[in-house]
């Protein structure tokens, strides 16, 4: 009998989290560290993703990593 576990939360938006990282790196033929690392210099994962998660995880991934990618720049433009 198989045994079933139970994902937190958390861990499912942070599962999602790594997913908006790896395809918005893959969009951008770049390596998924440079996009995580853009992300977290300016906040983006803790005050646009998590925070906007019921929203943005209904979107294809093709226009999830559309968005990011020009918050992403709009963000490190206004730095």
């Amino acid at each position: 009998m198989e045994e079933i576990r139970k994902i937190s939360k958390e861990q499912i938006q942070m599962a999602f989290v790594a997913t908006c990282i790896e395809t918005t790196a893959r969009q951008q033929g770049t390596d998924y560290l440079e996009i995580y690392r853009r992300m977290e210099r300016v906040g983006m994962i803790e005050d646009y993703i998590l925070p906007n998660y019921e929203t943005l995880h209904s979107e294809s991934r093709e226009v999830l990593a559309e968005r990011l990618m020009e918050c992403l720049n709009n963000w490190e433009a206004a730095l």
